[in-house]
């Protein structure tokens, strides 16, 4: 895994910029990052610089008695960098930008409700809301530095975007991207019905250490999970690239023989996983030095339950996870292949993914091979990853056609007899 904190700070925003530019929560034209360097420089994305084709050596750097070092200007709104670091010293890194989500609650003076998710207000820190005031002028500035200097961690911007900090350009990141995650499940979940907010003990939940498991070490890696190391690094990506997992949710694990599976690592950026980061869990123990998925407890009660599914993927694709956030029932007879690959997707509620394993293992099962636990993850499983990445996506795609078609008009889903003729033909 790549560690940010040992990239110079013009590489670092490179890469961030790249993420955000690439998923499109940012124009050519807008957003800006920064760090503070331990020296008191501050290195920042460049004004008037296509972010879309952002080098290294587009960065500029000013220095504390602010002089500029650089080929280009820095970005028009250094002005509240500078402000935001002079508020707080705990803050080394900024970001700016205009993600269309996060510009739709800006714009309707609302802040998006992180408990919707059980980790997003852990992810996000608390939330503030800033007035409006022009770009790059000192009164941002104020406005903006006086919001995070009351303790906030991430900030909405009136009539403009958002401004997220940390104490890592990665962890600004993070905030960024699963406030904005809240923002896209909260619009979606309106258009189906209304989101549920968890309760603090619900939340709680999600802190139980289940994944310190005992230890043991490796003698060999077989060539099977070797081969499924490689698999699992490509689908991660894949899931990370398609939106459906973020940097810090999603878990998959693939079962390497009857008492042995591999699975994502607790706490590391997925964008960036390697073949080395996955976790050997072996008869109930975790390879030494390495910590799980929060999850792996569940993991192993299915592959315990169903001998028949060797891989297991928790995802978060928006669509879908709107339906888990106002708990609407999600109905797969829209076309033929989404039925086919599906059948019938239970919801569980929140919570059944850590006091509810057994359940959940006997519920999942070939008529029932994915599951959606409410406010939380959508659970896809397979007889191999790639079954499990494929019913991920078109669990995705069917949750994005029904959510479009509801400001069409009355969805009309497949009938009882067809469904028996598809059962007949495809799944007897």
């Amino acid at each position: 895994m790549i560690n940010f904190n040992l990239l110079h700070p013009r590489d670092q925003i490179v890469a961030i910029m790249q993420r955000i530019y690439g998923y499109g929560m940012t124009t050519t034209s807008g957003g800006n990052l920064s760090v503070l360097d331990y020296n008191g420089d501050i290195w920042i994305s460049p004004a008037g610089v296509d972010k879309g084709s952002l080098k290294p050596e587009d960065i500029v750097c000013v220095k504390q008695d602010g002089t500029v070092q650089g080929i280009h200007r820095p970005s028009s709104e250094f002005p509240f960098h500078k402000a935001i670091y002079e508020s707080r010293g705990d803050i080394r890194a900024i970001l700016h930008a205009h993600p269309a989500a996060l510009v739709s609650f800006s714009i309707v003076r609302k802040i998006p409700d992180t408990d919707v998710l059980s980790t997003a207000r852990q992810i996000c820190g608390k939330v503030g809301y800033a007035p409006y005031a022009i770009p790059g002028s000192a009164q941002l500035g104020e406005n903006i530095a006086g919001v995070f200097g009351r303790g906030h961690d991430t900030v909405l911007l009136e009539n403009h975007g958002v401004v997220t900090s940390g104490e890592s350009i990665l962890q600004a990141f993070q905030r960024f991207e699963t406030l904005d995650f809240c923002a896209r499940l909260i619009i979606k979940a309106n258009i189906l019905g209304r989101p549920y907010q968890l309760t603090q003990a619900q939340i709680d939940l999600s802190y139980v250490k289940r994944n310190y498991l005992p230890e043991f070490e490796p003698h060999t890696h077989s060539s099977r999970e070797k081969e499924l190391r490689k698999k699992m690094k490509e689908l991660v990506l894949r899931s990370y690239d398609q939106m459906l997992i973020t940097s810090t949710e999603g878990t998959f694990s693939a079962r390497v023989d009857e008492n042995s599976f591999i699975i994502t690592p607790f706490g590391q950026d997925r964008k960036c996983l390697d073949i080395e980061d996955f976790v050997l869990v072996e008869n109930g123990r975790r390879e030494a030095g390495k910590l799980p998925s929060r999850s792996v407890l569940m993991h192993e009660a299915i592959y315990k339950k169903h001998s028949d599914i060797n891989a297991i993927i928790l995802a978060f694709p928006p669509n879908m996870m709107a339906f888990a956030v106002s708990c609407t029932p999600f109905d797969t007879r829209t076309i033929p292949e989404s039925y086919i690959m599906l059948r019938d997707i239970p919801s569980m509620p929140f919570g059944t993914q850590y006091l509810g394993l057994d359940k959940l293992a006997g519920t999942i099962g070939r008529e029932a091979p994915l599951a959606l636990i409410e406010n939380d993850c959508l659970i896809c499983t397979g007889v191999d990853l790639l079954q499990a990445f494929d019913r991920l996506e078109v669990a995705e795609f069917s949750a994005k056609a029904i959510i479009s078609a509801k400001v069409l008009g009355e969805v009309v889903p497949i009938n009882a007899a067809q469904t028996e003729d598809l059962k007949r033909v495809f799944l007897s």
